[in-house]
């Protein structure tokens, strides 16, 4: 590892595409904490940081995860950095923070962004050498990957590798995300290698870099055999990224069954519940339909994500829409269109009905219920029964509509008999029919 640099400066770089997008969903935290969802709205308005962050702590966090590198990482979608780390900063020095070791690699990590990478190396000069260990170093170790400065970035590891410092696969991590982005992926596998002979044991992130690298080289078998790797080696490193930078991989070079095959192996190792996985799945399914053809999977996919949302994805939707267009599915297209703002402009009107006793029109009410009969959508007739029962709307026609959706999905109808009793609804000879022996 010593000759690292040597071997990393020899031969011409090899200028082909950026690494895609796949690699920075594995690198991404699967939740961000709901402070860095706060303060990424608050967009140019620098001025409500410090009430935010003081807001947060008065609430019960600790002031600790403030010392995390998270700070910094988890804000670098917002419009102005600069100003945000700026206000951070100024922030942390009120508060007289005790700093320890992390503190000085997020202080630094905040400097570099800013007032630049000169200033983030003027703070690290500044520092004790007690005070500059490992999680320092790699901190400006990683701001001279993000900025794509080669040389400075291998000085830097070199000087991490001398000192015993580099033990885990961070910082193998961070030159090898540079080296994908400056196109040069033969380096990429010259560090893996280098990974091996230091008995650094890869993660996610990578064995997605590698099997990238070796994608981006045209060798599809080079892709296959990290993956096979990480499977026998280190098997808890294989979760729904791997699957779906192997299905993005395949889904490229044109390998139909194998994308597919990848992308059910995607929807297994997910959590039911991880907005991220099925943004990701979705996009993987629409994206490629062309290639894959699978339109059913994409919907199934799409219904499952529905399911469990809080939110109403617009970028999703749209995907999806194009996705449905391309193969001239018109009304399929609607549906994904209309169905989802019309239950959350309902939502808001059952919400304050009962300032004016405001209820829907009967035509409206059978539009929703005949579209979830017809695409026998049990989760969403369920959010509409809950939405109704608000503004007193729930009746023997609606439940009627509700059991023959469950029966046409297939899924079992639980307690029907006591939930129209407890609503009092009256059970009609047509309802009897079609609800099972008691």
């Amino acid at each position: 590892m010593v000759n690292l640099s040597r071997q990393l400066a020899a031969g011409a770089p090899a200028l082909v595409r950026r690494l895609s997008t796949e690699v920075r969903a594995a690198a991404a935290p699967q939740q961000e904490d709901r402070l860095y969802r706060r303060l990424s709205a608050l967009g140019r308005n620098p001025g409500m940081v410090a009430r935010t962050i003081n807001e947060y702590i008065l609430g019960g966090e600790p002031s600790e995860k403030l010392s995390s590198r998270g700070v910094s990482t988890n804000s670098a979608n917002i419009n102005d950095i600069a100003t945000l780390s700026r206000c951070i900063m100024e922030w942390i020095e009120l508060r007289k923070f005790n700093f320890n070791h992390c503190n000085y690699a997020t202080r630094l990590d905040l400097t570099a962004k800013a007032k630049g990478i000169a200033a983030a190396e003027e703070y690290f000069n500044s520092l004790s050498p007690s005070k500059v260990v490992h999680c320092v170093y790699g901190s400006l170790l990683n701001c001279y990957c993000n900025e794509k400065m080669a040389d400075r970035a291998l000085d830097i590891f070199a000087k991490m590798v001398e000192q015993s410092m580099v033990v885990k696969s961070l910082p193998f991590n961070n030159l090898m995300s540079m080296y994908c982005r400056l196109g040069q992926y033969e380096k990429v596998l010259i560090l893996g290698e280098e990974m091996k002979k230091g008995n650094i044991k890869p993660d996610t992130c990578t064995y997605n870099l590698l099997m990238n690298s070796h994608a981006n080289l045209n060798d599809i078998e080079g892709a296959e055999r990290v993956f096979e790797d990480m499977k026998l080696e280190n098997g808890k490193q294989c979760n729904w990224t791997s699957y779906s930078n192997l299905a993005n991989i395949y889904i490229k070079v044109g390998y139909q069954e194998k994308a597919k095959l990848a992308l059910q192996n995607v929807e297994k190792e997910m959590d039911s519940h991880d907005r991220e996985a099925y943004h990701f799945l979705i996009s993987l399914y629409a994206g490629a339909l062309g290639n894959l053809g699978d339109i059913v999977g994409m919907t199934k996919c799409y219904k499952e994500w529905e399911a469990v949302c809080s939110s109403y994805n617009l970028k999703l939707a749209v995907a999806v829409i194009r996705a449905y267009l391309r193969h001239d599915m018109g009304e399929e297209a609607e549906t994904v269109l209309e169905i989802r703002p019309a239950l959350q402009h309902m939502e808001t009107a059952t919400s304050i009905a009962h300032e004016n006793k405001w209820q829907p029109r009967s035509e409206t009410i059978d539009k929703f219920l005949n579209y979830f009969k017809q695409e026998s959508d049990v989760s969403l007739a369920e959010e509409f029964y809950h939405l109704m029962k608000r503004v007193n709307c729930v009746d023997s026609r609606l439940y009627e509509s509700l059991i023959e959706t469950y029966k046409a999905s297939g899924e079992a109808m639980l307690n029907m008999r006591a939930r129209m009793e407890a609503d009092g609804v009256e059970l009609s000879s047509d309802i009897e029919q079609l609800l099972p022996s008691p």
